[in-house]
């Protein structure tokens, strides 16, 4: 259920008085904030000043000179946050051209690949997935093999260039446990054996790089440039995002975790309830979906939508990210809230949907200091949605990133224009 709260107001105490007209100063007014780190408040204002929330409450007075937006009757929630996509590096799935997610590696480790160097700032599917699904900030990960690489966070701002969007990198480093990840393998054994080797092997790599750097030391399983990137994960800095859907291989994530001293967290995790208790006692967060309960392989035979709810209901800190058919990762990752709907409808409550899709993706990615929740000093991501937002009939009517109004025509409006009336003339 929502929670309902006590009618609340902050303001920020900065000297707005008189400097009004040389900022940008935007005051949303009368409709209902769903901050989700706190209470949601009726009838309330927020106000946006040069890309940061500054004031938000039922009783905020609106500054002079600031453009107002009426959002009487609406619902104002975080810009969404989608935690694990390919938005940007991949463009078309078919022409390889288009597909920038993945390294070839050596034997299958890429860990020194940096997905951000290839993003797109101009790719189509971004305004889409902002203005059609109120995503604000998305993880762009790299993908396939046994170790992908780094991932990185970005925010998406129109008009922008890749360098100014990049919020954060790197924010993980990307690895499969499965049968597909061991090069030249069937056995996931093999996956599981080599990335104990790799680990084990850039911790020796740290301890004696006077020896590997004079050639004294035994040939190690990856290059120097990935045995120094995999330091990030062995030092903590980042956490390592595995790719499991198996129970098994699930424990043995968790079992990899213990060994090493490394953060893990789990990615797609079809079968992830069923081993709840174990997630929760190593607070490991999951990564999943709730679109879909069909097994695409013999993975995730014991796949479920009530995974989510499950999951929670254990302790498990969760994200929701899609799992559903056609392109959840990259042009659909809109669909991110009908997946939090569906989340709701298997068990889940309303108020953790909305913070999977939300804040806690953004802990996880440990860009929450800035994004994910509203409240005074965070960046201003957010949207005005004409109800639920995880009712199919919803829009996200006016979608803000960093202030910023970010409304253009996408390729969807385009295609609507073109054949609203038939037969189209060329």
């Amino acid at each position: 259920m929502r929670t309902t709260g006590r009618i609340v107001a902050t303001t920020l105490a900065l000297a707005l008085t008189g400097v009004a007209q040389a900022q940008d100063i935007v005051a949303i007014t009368g409709g209902t904030i769903y901050p989700v780190s706190g209470p949601r408040i009726e009838n309330a204002t927020i106000v946006l000043t040069n890309g940061v929330i500054t004031a938000m409450g039922a009783s905020v007075a609106v500054p002079a000179g600031a453009r107002r937006v009426d959002a009487t009757g609406k619902w104002i929630t975080p810009g969404l946050v989608a935690a694990s996509s390919t938005l940007g590096v991949v463009e078309v799935g078919a022409v390889a051209d288009t597909r920038d997610s993945r390294a070839r590696g050596k034997d299958n480790i890429a860990a020194s690949f940096r997905v951000w160097d290839a993003f797109n700032p101009q790719a189509v599917s971004l305004p889409v997935a902002r203005q059609d699904g109120g995503i604000t900030t998305v993880g762009v990960m790299p993908s396939g093999g046994l170790i992908a690489g780094l991932g990185a966070v970005f925010e998406l701002r129109e008009g922008a260039s890749a360098e100014s969007m990049l919020r954060k990198a790197p924010v993980a480093m990307v690895a499969t446990l499965d049968a597909s990840s061991a090069a030249g393998s069937a056995s996931r054994a093999e996956a599981l054996g080599r990335l104990r080797t790799l680990l084990r092997d850039s911790r020796e790599f740290t301890l004696a790089r006077a020896r590997y750097d004079a050639g004294s030391m035994r040939e190690l399983s990856a290059s120097r440039a990935d045995l120094d990137a995999m330091q990030l994960v062995l030092k903590g800095t980042i956490p390592l995002v595995v790719a499991a859907d198996r129970a098994s291989e699930i424990l043995n994530a968790i079992s990899i975790g213990k060994e090493f001293g490394i953060r893990v967290v789990i990615s797609s995790g079809a079968e992830a309830w069923s081993v709840a208790p174990q997630l929760a006692a190593a607070r490991i967060p999951v990564l999943t979906g709730a679109m879909n309960n069909i097994p695409e392989s013999f993975n995730a035979l014991g796949q479920r939508q009530e995974n989510l709810a499950l999951l929670r209901a254990a302790g498990v800190q969760v994200a929701i990210v899609g799992n559903g058919a056609g392109g959840e990762d990259n042009f659909n990752v809109r669909n991110l809230r009908y997946e939090a709907g569906n989340a709701v409808a298997y068990g889940m409550s309303w108020d953790d949907a909305l913070r999977a899709i939300t804040l806690t993706p953004a802990e996880i990615l440990g860009v929450s200091d800035r994004v994910g929740s509203l409240s005074i000093g965070k960046s201003a991501n957010l949207v005005i949605w004409s109800g639920d937002p995880f009712e199919y009939a919803t829009i996200p009517e006016r979608v803000f990133v960093a202030g910023k109004d970010t409304r253009i025509m996408t390729r969807q409006d385009q295609l609507t224009a073109r054949y609203r009336t038939l037969p189209v003339k060329y």
